[in-house]
C-alpha cells in the first residue's frame, strides 16, 4: 500500500531508462507569454503585472546598488510556481516535491550569498554572528547560534517547499483511493472535499513560491 501511495512521487519511473518524467520541469516554460504579438494578449497583461509588482517588493528588501537583482528572484518565483501548478494536473510530474530539485535551488544561492558576504563585507559578517545588545557571557553561544541558523537555511528552504507540495498531494491521493468504495452520496461529498483541497493546493503553489522567493532576497540583502 505504502509503496503504491508513494509511487506517484517516484522521481525514477523512466521510459526505457531514461527518466524523462524529470522534464515536466521546463515544461513551464511554454507558459511564459510571448512578446511579438502586435498587442499584448490579457495573459501577458496579466504576467507582466505580476512580475512587476514582485519587483517592487523585492527592489524594497535590496539594496538601491542591488535592484537589478530582483529579476533574478522573480525568475525563481516564475520556475517555482510554474512548477508548482504543473504538479496539480494529472499524471505530470511535480519536480519541486522533491528535495532534489528543492535543494538544488536554495543551495546555490545561500552559497552565493555566503561567500559574497564573507569575501565583500567579512567584518559585517562577523558582526552579524553577535546580535546587538548581547551580554558578554552569552556571546559564545549566540555565535554558535547564529552559525547553525545559518548552515541550516538552505536545508529549511528546500524542505519547506518539498514537504508542502507533496502534503497536499498525499492527501488528494489518499481521498482518491477511497472514492471506489464508497456509496454515491459519499462519492459526492469525496468530489466536493477534492475540489475544495485542490483549490487550497493551488494557493498554496504561489504562497510556497512567494514565500521562497522572499526569504532568498532576504538572506541576499543580509549580506549587503
Amino acid at each position: 500500500m505504502m509503496a503504491n501511495l508513494f509511487s506517484s512521487f517516484d522521481p525514477l519511473s523512466a521510459i526505457a531508462d531514461l527518466p524523462l518524467n524529470w522534464l515536466s520541469s521546463l515544461l513551464g516554460l511554454l507558459f511564459i507569454p510571448y512578446m511579438f504579438w502586435a498587442q499584448p494578449t490579457r495573459w501577458s497583461l496579466l504576467w507582466s503585472n505580476i512580475t512587476l509588482t514582485l519587483h517592487k517588493e523585492f527592489s524594497i528588501l535590496l539594496t538601491p546598488k542591488d535592484k537589478g537583482g530582483s529579476i533574478m528572484f522573480v525568475s525563481l518565483f516564475s520556475f517555482i510556481v510554474f512548477n508548482n501548478f504543473l504538479g496539480l494536473l494529472p499524471y505530470v510530474f511535480t519536480s519541486t516535491s522533491h528535495l532534489t530539485t528543492t535543494l538544488a535551488l536554495a543551495l546555490p544561492f545561500w552559497m552565493s550569498f555566503m561567500l559574497y558576504g564573507w569575501f565583500n563585507h567579512t567584518e559585517f559578517m562577523f558582526a552579524h554572528l553577535v546580535p546587538l545588545g548581547t551580554p558578554p557571557a552569552l556571546m559564545p553561544f549566540m555565535v554558535l547560534i547564529e552559525t547553525v541558523s545559518n548552515i541550516i537555511r538552505p536545508g529549511t528552504l528546500a524542505v519547506r517547499l518539498a514537504a508542502n507540495m507533496i502534503a497536499g498531494h498525499l492527501l488528494l491521493t489518499l481521498l482518491g483511493n477511497t472514492g471506489n468504495s464508497l456509496f454515491p452520496i459519499l462519492l459526492s461529498i469525496l468530489i466536493s472535499a477534492q475540489i475544495i483541497l485542490l483549490s487550497l493546493e493551488a494557493a498554496v503553489a504561489v504562497i510556497q513560491a512567494y514565500v521562497f522567493a522572499v526569504l532568498s532576497t532576504l538572506y541576499a540583502s543580509e549580506v549587503n
